[in-house]
This record gives C-alpha cells, structure tokens and sequence, in this order.
C-alpha cells in the first residue's frame, strides 16, 4: 500500500508538471482551454519571470555615422522595408532583450532573437485581433522563446510566429524579410541606415551571458530528438520554409541556388554565441537570401536541433 500510495503521488505529481496548472496563478487572463500544444511537458520555464526579460517598445535611434560603441563585426539585424531608411537593431541589445516592438514605415513590426536557438526573426505584429505588441514569457518549448502578445495574454512561438496558447491559438504572424550580418557590412551598404539606440536598462551591454554556447555539444533544456544525418544540433543552418541548408555547405560554396533562391554567404560577421565579448566571437559569416528576380526572401539562421524540432518532416539540403 505505501508503494501504491507513492506511486500515485509520482503519478500526480507528473502530471501537474505536464499540465498547465503551474502556470495559471502567474496567467490568470491566459485561456489554457485553447491551445495546440499536446505535451505540455514541452513548455519549460526558462529561469526568468514573465518580462523578467524586458522587451522594448518604440526604441530609439541614431545615424548610423554617429554610432562608436558597436564593434566591426558584431552582428545586428537589418530590416529594410519599402523605401525607408534601413534599420539595425544590434545584437548586443537583443541578447538582453529579446523582442523590440517598433514601426518602420507605418508597418508595426517585431524585431525578435533567441539565443538558446540563434533564431533571429522580423514578424508584423498586425493580426485579424488587431495590432498586437510583444513580451516575454519566460517560458521555452524544444529551447526556443515562448512570447505572449499583452492584448490577449496568448503565448506565441516566436521560431514559427504562431499562437500556441490562449485566445488567438492557430494564428500565424506574417514573417517579414530580414537578415542577419555584421556592423561594418550594414555601414558599408547603408551610410545614411539608422541603428537603435541603446536602451535605458542596467545590462552590461555587448557581453555575452551564454559564453561558449554554440560549441555546446547539447542544447540547453532540451530533450527532444536531435538532427538526422550526423547534423551537429548546434550547428547553424539557413532555414527557408521547410527546408534547411547547413551553414557549413554555405561557407565552402560562397553561393548556391537552389529550390527557387540563390543564398549567398560572406566572411566578417562574429558569432554571437562564442566569445565573452560578443565582437570578439568566431567569423561565422553572413547570409542574403534572395529570389530569382533578386528580392530578399524571409529566412532563418537558426540551430539545427531547433529546425528539426519545428519542422521534423522538412527537407535537408545538403547537396548529396
């Protein structure tokens, strides 16, 4: 009987952890009754609470030209949209922010990076609830962020720009192109760009807290299948909807077009993930995508495990 009786409290003990009963004291306006997540166990706290991880909202902005605490080759991701001026948001900020909400061009946009999958991408925050802005939850599924919008308190995978919990489950953002490269390069093409400002917070600013990360031989809190083909999970690959190519194929190559798009890849930009000091990380390169009548195309440069993850079905292109 004391067995049986330990064995039930294991049992309800585990299951309390794979449901979302922990989370509703802290989410009292979440509708947990609508959600497509089927193992609740995949949804992790990440260590800080809701904003514990601040997001910016309206963030300012500098002349490219009067910007000098940014290194050459730090990265930062550039979005350029329909005759405005070309905007960088560094890196260094994103690493201790996650989610920039801004307006480029009267278009409401959602700057976003998460480290743990190196997955850096630009969504419109315009929905059929409206325009909605963005926060961090605190929460990671296979690793990557868990946003919620602060209209209806939904939880958004920010690696695919989908509800996954809440009111507005099953609605997709609109993934806008942009890219990842280096300070020096974004200067170079853009002399007159803008590049945001750094934000009024206390963090030590072009330092990177996850040191070594990206030479990790697992990810962090993640327990899900890794990537078929002797795929390092933390290896990089460009990700265009459902097909991925490794990083690796990309650098010995420079160029290749390939499924409709030609990706291109130059040496100068620093990994973020690598070094203490962002700007001193290893050259990983930089990525342009684009199609056959040369316009930029939405894509990730994302961690393998992280691919694999979200898209276990999706085709590896690695040109064998």
């Amino acid at each position: 009987m004391r067995f049986l009786s330990l064995l039930i409290v294991f049992f309800t003990a585990t299951m309390l952890q794979a449901s979302p009963e922990r989370w509703r004291h802290e989410w009292p306006e979440t509708d947990f009754n609508r959600t497509s997540v089927t193992n609740w166990a995949e949804i992790l706290s990440g260590g800080p609470p809701k904003d514990g991880i601040p997001a910016i909202d309206d963030p300012q902005f500098l002349h490219a030209r009067d910007e000098t605490r940014i290194g050459p080759t730090e990265p930062v991701i550039t979005v350029a949209i329909g005759g405005q001026k070309p905007r960088a948001y560094p890196i260094r900020y994103l690493m201790w922010h996650e989610i920039v909400n801004d307006r480029v061009g009267g278009i409401p946009v959602a700057v976003t990076y998460c480290p743990l999958c190196n997955s850096a991408v630009t969504f419109d925050r315009r929905t059929r609830a409206g325009v909605l802005t963005f926060g961090v939850s605190g929460k990671l599924r296979h690793s990557d962020m868990v946003m919620y919008d602060r209209q209806t308190q939904s939880w958004w995978q920010q690696a695919v720009g989908e509800a996954i919990v809440g009111k507005l489950t099953g609605t997709q953002l609109k993934m806008l192109p942009s890219w990842m490269e280096s300070w020096q390069q974004f200067t170079a093409r853009n002399p007159d760009g803008l590049v945001m400002a750094e934000p009024a917070y206390n963090r030590d600013y072009g330092r990177n807290p996850y040191r070594g990360y990206d030479s990790s031989r697992r990810p962090f809190l993640y327990s899900g299948e890794l990537p078929p083909h002797g795929i390092h999970p933390l290896e990089r690959v460009v990700r265009v909807g459902d097909r991925a190519w490794p990083l690796t194929r990309l650098s010995q190559a420079g160029e290749i077009s390939e499924a409709g798009v030609r990706i291109s890849w130059v040496a100068g930009q620093a990994s973020a993930l690598d070094a203490g000091q962002i700007g001193k990380g290893r050259d990983v390169g930089s990525i342009r995508v684009r199609d056959g009548r040369g316009r930029d195309v939405v894509h990730d440069v994302m961690f393998a495990f992280a691919f694999h993850a979200f898209w276990p079905d999706g085709q590896w292109m690695l040109g064998r």
